[in-house]
């Protein structure tokens, strides 16, 4: 047996999984994934009457006290108990969030070679710090994007915000921003596994900064220019060292693909 087919993966390859079973393993992936955002919801439940929900409100809180203009109301009887709910499993989300990121590398686990499994728990490693790093980076830039906002109410009239539409925006800043930094450890894994070189991420740069600018620009309001470029700058970064992780394991993939042309050359002389 070549040692050019031992890379390329000939009779070595690994056994490939049928369509069947890639959808059983769906099933039993996606079944995990929910029984911990469930579990994490619970303690979500609890957790937003203690902490979560004073600080949610608190950005309001702080315009409220500087200005006397900002308050939080809840218009409809049922609305204090959806948001609850709504606030709990936003919570669990996060709190589930090692599971569910483990669940989907570890579905992709089978397709990739033996040698490259090892990897996984790296991409695990960084996926879940980045998440968390994207929530805290969302949450950051929130009382900035509520002061901004408030401030254009007029001199002498009262901003009322509806409790569900603010706590929408928050919660999906928060989460939206912390998917956001986890897609890099993506762009690397789709390097390892061959499906996206080196070269083809840092030719598209132009295009990836144009999309992570109109996502952030998507992600925080029109008039918040500043909290906009203070979430781009982080991702951007993150797109780099996402092509420069990918360029050093492309160089060090052609640098053992040609030992092993080099070793194969010389056994057949």
């Amino acid at each position: 047996m070549s040692a050019v087919k031992k890379a390329r993966g000939g009779p070595d390859r690994e056994k490939r999984m049928s369509l069947g079973a890639h959808l059983i393993e769906l099933r039993r992936r996606l079944f995990r994934s929910a029984l911990a955002v469930v579990v994490g919801s619970v303690a979500g439940w609890f957790l937003t009457e203690l902490c979560v929900w004073n600080a949610i409100q608190e950005p309001v809180t702080q315009v409220a006290r500087a200005k006397g203009t900002a308050a939080i109301v809840f218009p409809t009887i049922s609305s204090a108990f959806d948001l609850r709910l709504q606030i709990a499993v936003t919570v669990g989300l996060v709190l589930s969030s090692p599971v569910w990121l483990f669940q989907i590398f570890a579905f992709l686990v089978p397709g990739l070679k033996k040698r490259e499994r090892r990897y996984t728990l790296g991409f695990f490693l960084t996926a879940i710090p980045l998440f968390f790093a994207g929530c805290a980076a969302g949450w950051y830039v929130l009382p900035h994007i509520v002061a901004v906002l408030t401030s254009f109410v007029p001199q002498g009239a009262e901003s009322l915000l509806t409790a569900k539409e603010y706590v929408d925006f928050v919660l999906k800043l928060i989460l939206v921003i912390g998917v956001a930094f986890v897609l890099p450890v993506f762009i690397v894994l789709l390097n390892f596994v061959g499906v996206m070189s080196a070269d083809t991420i840092i030719k598209g740069w132009r295009v990836a900064i144009l999309l992570i600018v109109l996502f952030t620009a998507f992600a925080t309001p029109s008039a918040d220019v500043v909290s906009m470029f203070l979430l781009a700058i982080p991702l951007i970064f993150l797109y780099f060292a996402a092509w420069f992780i990918g360029f050093l394991h492309d160089r060090r993939a052609a640098k053992q693909l040609a030992l092993l042309i080099g070793h194969d050359a010389q056994a057949s002389a």
